[in-house]
């Protein structure tokens, strides 16, 4: 009972201490504008980092400007959009701005030491030895496996839909496709045949992992400052004792994805050690990025190996990440489509013409680069990211350049920001990527066509370090997202599985945007009327 008590207690004890110390402490940030503080405790992070944060986001970005102070979690956080402060961080003097301790500890807990935990050396070493497989030479060889889970998904719809329309959670189905792209595409595995109705639970899990971390931020908040003085067994112990359900329902989630991820490792590595043909080569036709990882992991000279639980990691990582946002991110577009039936009614004839063309299984190279699907997605992943923003850490005390002048409360002119070590940075994806300085007055509506024109000059001009569509949607520098291009395969190949009409939605905004029946639900679904375009006519 002792050792619970402490277990319990030291996190609450040393909370209470960072609070009052940092009420304590002027910072330089202190004079810019900003929202006052909704909690003594949590600040304004509570809220920003909130299931429901759409309105208090645009309520920041059109009230604030490019450059805010926030009340974070232990003193004055930097929230910024400004396009020559985000070049600095990410690009110019990136080695100053490391992901925060508090992103580095929560992934870990989360999904264990991969992409998204470690830095410098180590963040690069896993890096060098994933590159390959996510290059447009390898995502050219998977398509074929792209469109058989397609195939599969478009003949489940249209059985369901064959008698008239019906209300499907279309949420849920992109889920499911998704998990199996990214088994089959990465992992070599079946998760599921896309027939039956009944919900997996392994899958539900996937799908609730990125919600629920919404609930426990608070813990994430206090993990770099306790993760390295407790012991895995007093880890579990707080976990399993700690009075908020919340915390339960995510080590729930955790361990189902970590015990699954563990079992698949361990298959797919026996298979490559002992050279079994038939596992290699059964799912994924031995493609896949984990079969092609450990592959050249074992060739690697020691120098450049990776370990075991690193690999475990990036398994971890693939799965969640690359089901999450692009399931969400294809039921954003399926929202959008029902409110906007030209476009839909547009993409759908570049499409049937492409297939016309080509055949049912556009060729790599043709269906990315089919001009109206392209803006489409462009323009969805640009309004509604599938993540709202990045996080980094001042190393040192650093002096960010502004592209324009802001004015503080006390009036002076702010050209240069003076930023103290320690200042947690919050980049907002949505604020580079609607900053109307640069895309203009209509940068907040959804609007494919303006990616069949002359872009306004400021977006090229601007150098937004994105490595996508001059936007900040998968981040850029050293850190950027190394799985875009497989994630625009899924979207551009999912879609043609979806030629049917849409009506009625609702949908809710998060971090990573996931759509919702009703506020507070934490199981993400979406339902559409669903029917055959010819049964719709």
């Amino acid at each position: 009972m002792a050792s619970l008590s402490l277990v319990l207690v030291l996190p609450v004890a040393y909370l209470v201490l960072r609070v009052l110390r940092a009420l304590s402490i002027k910072s330089p940030l202190h004079n810019l504008p900003g929202p006052p503080s909704k909690s003594l405790l949590w600040g304004n992070m509570d809220v920003l980092f909130g299931y429901d944060n759409w309105d208090f986001v645009r309520h920041l970005l059109d009230t604030y400007g490019p450059v805010a102070s926030l009340n974070g979690f232990f003193g004055a956080t930097l929230h910024i959009h400004d396009p020559k402060a985000v070049h600095s961080i990410y690009i110019k003097n990136a080695d100053n701005f490391p992901r925060p301790p508090m992103a580095i500890e929560s992934s870990k807990v989360l999904l264990g030491p991969g992409l998204l935990s470690t830095l410098g050396g180590a963040h690069r070493k896993q890096r060098k030895l994933l590159n390959p497989v996510f290059s447009i030479a390898y995502l050219r060889g998977l398509t074929p496996v792209f469109y058989e889970i397609v195939g599969r998904l478009e003949h489940a719809l249209a059985s369901r839909t064959q008698d008239g329309p019906r209300d499907l959670d279309m949420i849920g189905w992109m889920g499911r496709a998704a998990l199996e792209i990214v088994g089959q595409g990465a992992l070599g595995y079946s998760f599921d045949p896309l027939t039956a109705d009944t919900k997996d639970e392994f899958a539900e899990a996937v799908k609730s992992f990125i919600p629920s971390t919404s609930d426990v931020t608070y813990g994430f908040a206090i993990l770099p400052y306790v993760n390295d003085y407790v012991t895995p067994w007093m880890k579990d112990m707080f976990f399993s004792f700690w009075p908020d359900p919340a915390v339960h329902r995510m080590k729930r989630i955790i361990d189902l994805v970590d015990n699954r991820s563990r079992a698949l490792y361990e298959e797919k590595k026996a298979a490559v050690k002992t050279g079994d043909d038939a596992a290699l080569h059964g799912v994924g036709e031995g493609k896949d990025v984990m079969s092609i990882l450990l592959r050249e992991n074992m060739e690697a000279t020691e120098e450049d190996k990776l370990p075991d639980m690193e690999l475990l990691a990036q398994m971890s990582t693939f799965i969640v990440a690359g089901v999450d946002t692009t399931s969400n991110a294809m039921g954003r577009i399926l929202d959008l489509l029902t409110a906007h039936p030209k476009v839909q009614e547009r993409l759908r004839d570049e499409i049937l013409e492409a297939r016309d063309s080509f055949g049912k299984e556009i060729p790599f190279d043709e269906v990315m680069a089919l001009p109206y699907l392209d803006a489409v997605c462009r323009e969805t992943l640009r309004v509604y990211s599938p993540a709202s923003f990045m996080m980094r850490d001042a190393a040192t005390d650093f002096v960010l350049p502004l592209s324009s002048p802001v004015r503080g409360k006390d009036d002076t002119e702010i050209s240069q920001l003076a930023v103290p070590k320690g200042t947690m940075i919050i980049t907002s994806i949505h604020g580079c990527n609607t900053n109307k300085a640069i895309w203009g007055d209509d940068a907040y509506e959804w609007k494919p066509e303006r990616w069949l024109e002359p872009l306004p000059a400021a977006v090229e001009e601007t150098h937004l370090p994105g490595i996508y569509a001059n936007q900040f949607t998968f981040s850029g520098g050293g850190y950027a997202c190394i799985g875009f291009k497989f994630s625009q395969l899924e979207m551009s190949t999912l879609y043609p599985a979806l030629l049917l009409v849409f009506t009625h939605h609702a949908i809710l905004r998060d971090r990573v945007a996931y759509p919702s029946a009703k506020p507070g639900d934490r199981n993400p679904e979406m339902f559409l009327r669903v029917s055959l375009v010819t049964n719709s006519e």
